[in-house]
């Protein structure tokens, strides 16, 4: 209903209630609602729509705009006192987010955006008044802050996997070998191929070791740290440091194996790592070799690829696994040409499959490779078979780093 004067009379219209009601389900449907402030007299107009927007009940006296201060949270208020100032004082147009706290706690219950404006008699003049829409933006608020939080875990995650990839990577090239000619002088040739696994930036727990002893026999050795990450990559370290010490006790492998599954059984419930442990007999071309829960090497020779027979008694358990456990040796003897590859299972394990078509997979890798053309002479050419091999069986479906060591006797060796 509205009145109006007309000269001596007043005008009076009214009209159906339906206009007003469809006014305020549209504000409480976009969450949306309006106000104006007279200076003059701190009075109000709002729409309808007011109270719900700002989360007041109908019997609260509806706030002036230095009242609006009590309804902000502290760290609001000089949001507030900014739009204020820019309103009254400098007469622009000016716009802040609120959070208001309508109940009892200290936290922010709503997120109003305000856009103010100044009402003038004229342009210059003082503002006598300030008219506002407020927007209840509390989901998108909430949504934004998801937002920036998970941008915010996402780029620590980034720093920090950066990080622990530098640190394990600098630990890597600090242990692992780079091997070219130090072993051809006892009648072996060797090449690796590492494949980090990127879902854990490039940190994983794949080890491996090919050195001369003094007593001019090799130790060879491949084997895979549990886990991922920096504590897989000390772990790796630890037992590779501790093999090479142990093996200058010249004793024989099985020995040596049963040392390194104390070692790694003192660390601790979760220091468990599958390997094979290897010494090449350069007198007699032997290699007598352990396995510790690894898979067993292949040999390649003359253009077939076998996997050579586990040691008598089968396969041992895993480093780490339990104490006092007796190892035994296989001894494979070698001829000039034979390749030996020893590996770790993710090059050739694949989420969901079975072991022996793993296997048969890379058999089949190597025989390919081979039938492309038999490595030539020399270490380059052994390399790029290691590398054609691994490149055959690499791809997206690997969930683990990888390592793929090859040995070739290039010369036969007698005792003396």
């Amino acid at each position: 209903m509205r009145v109006i004067p007309c000269g001596r009379h007043l005008l009076i219209t009214w009209e159906h209630g339906d206009p007003l009601r469809m006014a305020l389900a549209a504000q409480r449907l976009v969450k949306t609602c309006w106000a104006e402030w007279n200076l003059g007299d701190s009075g109000i107009q709002p729409s309808l729509g007011f109270r719900d927007v700002l989360g007041l009940e109908e019997t609260t006296p509806l706030p002036s705009l230095f009242d609006l201060a009590t309804l902000v949270t502290r760290d609001s208020v000089s949001a507030l006192y900014q739009l204020l100032y820019d309103v009254i004082l400098r007469k622009h147009t000016a716009e802040c987010e609120l959070l208001l706290h309508t109940g009892t706690g200290t936290g922010a219950d709503r997120v109003i955006r305000m856009v103010a404006e100044p009402e003038q008699v004229a342009p210059g003049a003082l503002v006598w008044a300030v008219r506002a829409v407020l927007i209840d933006v509390t989901s998108q608020w909430h949504r934004r802050a998801a937002t920036e939080h998970a941008e915010r875990e996402a780029r620590q995650q980034r720093r920090r996997a950066e990080t622990v990839a530098e640190v394990a990577d600098v630990l890597r090239e600090a242990v692992l070998p780079h091997f070219q000619g130090e072993l051809t002088s006892s009648g072996l040739e060797a090449a690796v191929v590492y494949r980090p696994d990127a879902t854990e930036a490039g940190v994983g727990g794949d080890w491996y070791k090919a050195r001369r002893l003094p007593d001019d026999r090799l130790l060879v050795a491949v084997g895979d740290a549990r886990g991922h990450g920096l504590e897989a990559a000390t772990l790796m370290a630890k037992l590779r440091y501790a093999l090479a010490g142990l093996a200058y006790t010249e004793q024989p492998v099985e020995q040596l194996t049963q040392w390194l599954n104390e070692v790694a059984c003192d660390d601790g419930v979760e220091s468990t790592a599958t390997s094979i442990i290897a010494r090449y007999h350069p007198e007699r071309a032997l290699l007598r070799w352990t396995c510790a829960g690894h898979p067993c090497p292949v040999l390649l020779r003359r253009g077939r690829a076998t996997q050579l027979p586990a040691p008598p008694g089968g396969p041992g358990p895993a480093l780490g696994v339990l104490p006092h456990i007796d190892y035994t040796a296989a001894e494979t003897p070698l001829v000039p040409g034979d390749i030996v590859l020893l590996y770790s299972d993710g090059l050739v394990e694949r989420r969901d499959s079975d072991p022996d078509q793993d296997t048969a997979r890379l058999l089949e890798a190597v025989e390919v490779v081979c039938a492309e053309g038999a490595p030539a002479p020399g270490h380059d050419a052994l390399q790029a078979f290691t590398q054609r091999v691994v490149h055959l069986l690499d791809g997206p479906h690997r969930s683990d780093d990888a390592t793929l060591l090859t040995l070739r006797r290039i010369t036969a060796r007698h005792s003396t």
